[in-house]
Parts: C-alpha cells; sequence; structure tokens
C-alpha cells in the first residue's frame, strides 16, 4: 500500500474533518485518548498499530504508538551496500511547521519518525554514549525529525523524505546529519516496551505541538538504487493509525 492518499497533502494544512467512529473506538489496556484501531491479521504484529498519542509534560512532548506484537521486535535485513537498503520505521506525521525544530518554514510535512538500517549511520555527528566517540547507531532504533513530499517517482502517490539540491543552502537543524535530504537526527533516545514504543522530544515552544493535528504510521523506506534524488522514499506503509491519513489526532486528547 503507498501513500496513495497523500497527493493531496502537499502542504501541513490539512483537513482534519473525520469523525473517529466505533471502528477506531479500541484499545489495549491501559491505552486512551489519542487514536485507536483494531488489531489485522494483515500487518505484521510489530508494525500493527492499535494506539498512537502524542500528550505533553511542560515542555517535552511524549510520541507514544503501541501495536499488537512486541514493538521493535522486528528490523530490516542487512544487505551490506547503501542503494537499494531498507528502513523500518515508526512515524508520527504532524501539522507542525518544520521551522518548529529548524528547517525552512512550509518545507513540507513534518515528521517524527523512530528508525532502524543496519546498512548506514546518519548520525554520526551524534555522541550518543557522552564518552566523546560517535557510534554507528544504523542497526539500533533511534529518533528522526524529516520533511516529506510526495514525488512521483517513488511510485504513484508515494512519499519522499526531501532533497537537498546540489549547491543549494537550506535552513537545517544544527544535529543534521550531513546527508543531501531534509533528515535531523536529534539524539532522542525511543524507550522500548511490549508492545509500545515512546520517545520523550523537548521543545522551545510546545504552545506549538499542543495547537498540532498528528496521525501514526508504520512503514518501510527504501534507498533509491542510484543513491541519487530521489534518495529516500517510501515504498512500503504497513499501517496508518486513521486509516486515511487525516492527521486526526488531538495532543493531550
Amino acid at each position: 500500500m503507498k501513500f496513495s492518499t497523500l497527493s493531496r497533502l502537499t502542504s501541513v494544512s490539512v483537513a482534519i474533518g473525520v469523525t473517529l467512529g466505533s471502528s477506531l473506538a479500541f484499545a489495549h489496556g491501559h491505552h486512551s485518548g489519542g487514536i485507536a484501531t483494531k488489531p489485522s491479521q494483515a500487518v505484521k504484529a510489530p508494525f500493527d498499530i492499535i494506539h498512537t498519542k502524542i500528550t505533553t509534560e511542560g515542555n517535552v512532548a511524549i510520541f507514544h504508538m503501541a501495536v499488537s506484537g512486541k514493538a521493535g521486535a522486528s528490523k530490516p535485513a542487512k544487505s551490506g551496500k547503501l542503494a537499494g537498503s531498507s528502513v523500518f520505521s515508526y512515524v508520527w506525521p504532524t501539522t507542525l511547521d518544520p521551522s518548529t525544530v529548524g528547517f525552512e518554514a512550509k518545507a513540507g510535512i513534518l515528521a517524527f519518525a523512530v528508525t532502524s538500517h543496519p546498512d548506514f549511520d546518519d548520525t554520526p555527528l551524534f555522541d550518543e554514549n557522552g564518552d566523546g566517540n560517535p557510534s554507528n547507531d544504523g542497526d539500533v532504533w533511534h529518533s528522526h525529525w524529516v520533511v516529506l513530499q510526495p514525488d512521483e517517482a517513488c511510485g504513484k502517490g508515494a512519499l519522499k523524505v526531501v532533497d537537498i539540491p546540489k549547491d543549494s543552502k537550506p535552513k537545517l537543524p544544527k544535529t543534521w546529519p550531513g546527508l543531501p535530504i531534509l533528515i535531523d537526527s536529534p539524539g532522542w533516545n525511543p524507550l522500548f516496551k511490549k508492545e509500545t514504543v515512546e520517545v520523550r522530544v523537548p521543545f522551545d515552544d510546545i504552545g506549538a505541538v499542543n495547537a498540532a493535528t498528528f496521525d501514526g504510521v508504520t512503514a518501510a523506506l527504501r534507498v533509491n538504487a542510484s543513491v541519487h534524488n530521489p534518495l529516500l522514499c517510501v515504498v512500503d506503509v504497513f499501517k496508518i493509525g486513521s486509516g486515511n491519513l487525516s492527521l486526526p489526532g488531538k495532543v493531550n486528547k
């Protein structure tokens, strides 16, 4: 399944007039609020979203997702090369403007993502352990901000992480890892516990988060075989929390 509905989302100002009906009222155990959906036997359990939400505590936003199996239990197989390699991800697309985290304003759809990709390291400048030795974290689940836009080169209705054209100098976050795409590697560590994944992310302006809406997505991305524009495409969507990527989730609801 592609992001076929995302061709309409060329800006982050999207309509959210979708009512969550009884089919989305399902939740496991203590999971409440946010977006809930029923388990699906058609989706692998580690990516079968049953609940996703964003809440805030002070200036910290808590990105939360629960699946029907053990979160993080499945990672891409290592191919041994960058070209054509895969990325597995838990993603929260939002209506936050990309400038909120240091990108150019209105650059695309700002999404927070937790990813694993054993064939490359995209946080080479970040010292996760504080020991002065930046490590290759590709195979370890880690977090990113990404800016997304539809691109038919990735497939009909599919998304890509926005490419940075050669010789252009867009505004970028301080923890941009040096790849020619709109991606940030802020180093906020995801916490996996049984069926849930959760990340605590501090913000300078938590008011922008409180006013945003969001969705939950599990997906696979792939590095282009030519390692060229488009560099990183969304190639397979496992599940969308709302069912139609309408971004109906409200923070702290």
